[in-house]
């Protein structure tokens, strides 16, 4: 666990998603849950000798399975914005590790079994604060990743969690994705707004202001792409031809090649169905 600011830790070993914790008079606000369960359980016995109030708030960044099924081991109330917490009611109410795969990090999981999802307990629709101390905790709605995608901001420590907005060396996941705004919600990090700010990334901790920018003009180049094969009425066969490419600028190791070009591939593919063949269908998968 690496402290970032007082009060408030990360955690970017386990499998799947950067964790967070900012630890409060009245508790634990949490961010996010490791997918794996013996994962689960060491982080929190890492909280357990945070001490601090006795009171626990989970807050899902998105209703991604690498962030949201590690949920009911953490035995507190969840918190997601509300297009977040419909994805669960359009779930069955348990998980079943088998289905298409989507380069997400819990499918090398061994042994995952039936896992219970854990429908969010409180929702909001823009902004929610929570007062536990001294200083607000914000939740705030910024749509691109997903339609229900959120930021936790500190103000005063000047630490924001961002989600999946922003990823470190590795693709993003665009099957839910809006990449116009997914664009605008990333500029905003490079805005006055948040300069000298601590930006922690979905996945891989802290990150830099180049890394921010790189992945605007990732998104942009992919955003680009899919729109000129939108325009000559390209199959969905053509997107295979841009998994290479997308690759390319990732330095990638050998163990996780195929789980990312998986990921591009499943990503692309429902993006340009749901965008570009499918213009009604706009909901969230």
């Amino acid at each position: 666990m690496q402290a970032i600011a007082d009060d408030v830790y990360i955690e970017d070993q386990y499998l799947g998603v950067t964790v967070g914790v900012i630890n409060l008079p009245r508790g634990l606000v949490q961010v996010d849950a490791p997918p794996s369960p013996e994962d689960g359980r060491a982080w929190r016995a890492a909280l357990l000798n945070l001490g601090g109030g006795s009171e626990r708030l989970l807050v899902n960044l998105d209703a991604h399975p690498d962030r949201t099924l590690g949920a009911r081991a953490m035995d507190c109330i969840v918190v997601a914005q509300e297009k977040a917490a419909q994805v669960f009611r359009s779930r069955p109410s348990t998980f079943k590790a088998q289905g298409d795969e989507t380069g997400a990090d819990w499918e090398s999981i061994p042994g995952l079994g039936n896992v219970r999802w854990v429908p969010p307990e409180i929702s909001f629709s823009h902004e929610l604060t929570i007062y536990w101390g001294d200083t607000p905790v914000l939740v705030e709605h910024h749509p691109g990743p997903s339609a229900g995608a959120s930021w936790v901001v500190l103000p005063e420590a000047k630490v924001v969690f961002v989600g999946d907005a922003v990823l470190r060396n590795q693709p993003p996941f665009l099957a839910s994705a809006d990449l116009p705004s997914w664009i605008e919600t990333v500029k905003l990090l490079l805005s006055p707004a948040y300069r000298g700010w601590l930006v922690v990334c979905g996945r891989g901790g802290l990150t830099a202001a180049e890394v921010i920018r790189a992945q605007v003009e990732y998104l942009q180049q992919v955003y680009h792409k899919l729109d000129k094969l939108a325009t000559k009425k390209s199959s969905p066969e053509a997107l295979d031809n841009l998994i290479a490419p997308l690759l390319s600028g990732f330095k990638i190791p050998s163990h996780r090649q195929r789980q990312y070009t998986q990921r591009l591939h499943y990503g692309l593919y429902h993006y340009y169905m749901r965008h570009y063949r499918q213009p009604n269908n706009a909901g969230e998968e």
